[in-house]
């Protein structure tokens, strides 16, 4: 039960706004009652994203990690992702920030030296 929830809350997360998040995880304890997601430590990725957040001029408030998380976990699942959002959202800096904060916990767990390619929308 664990395993499914788990995965239905990596995949689904990261695409519903606040508001829905507090529906979906309505939903989420009625379909796995008494189940509780277990913790999960991020210790050597989310002290690469703050210090690489600092590197980058940024403060790297709650949301935006969080956000940095739910975009590294996407990655895990997905071969391929779009970021979209209002200008000036924080899409591009949180894949900079997590594509350096990778790249910095080379050799650590399953991490390792991360690129990145960024192409032209029309082109495809």
């Amino acid at each position: 039960e664990i395993l499914v929830m788990c995965a239905l809350l990596d995949v689904n997360r990261p695409k519903f706004l606040s508001d829905d998040l507090i529906l979906f995880g309505g939903i989420i304890s009625d379909l796995f009652p008494g189940v509780k997601e277990p913790e999960r430590d991020y210790g050597a990725l989310m002290e690469a994203i703050i210090a690489k957040s600092h590197s980058n001029n940024l403060q790297p408030v709650e949301a935006f990690k969080q956000k940095c998380i739910q975009l590294y976990e996407t990655t895990t699942v997905r071969h391929g992702l779009m970021l979209v959002g209002p200008a000036g959202g924080g899409k591009t800096l949180c894949n900079k920030v997590l594509a350096e904060a990778l790249t910095s916990c080379d050799g650590i767990g399953n991490f390792t030296i991360t690129r990145r390619v960024i192409m032209n929308p029309k082109s495809i």
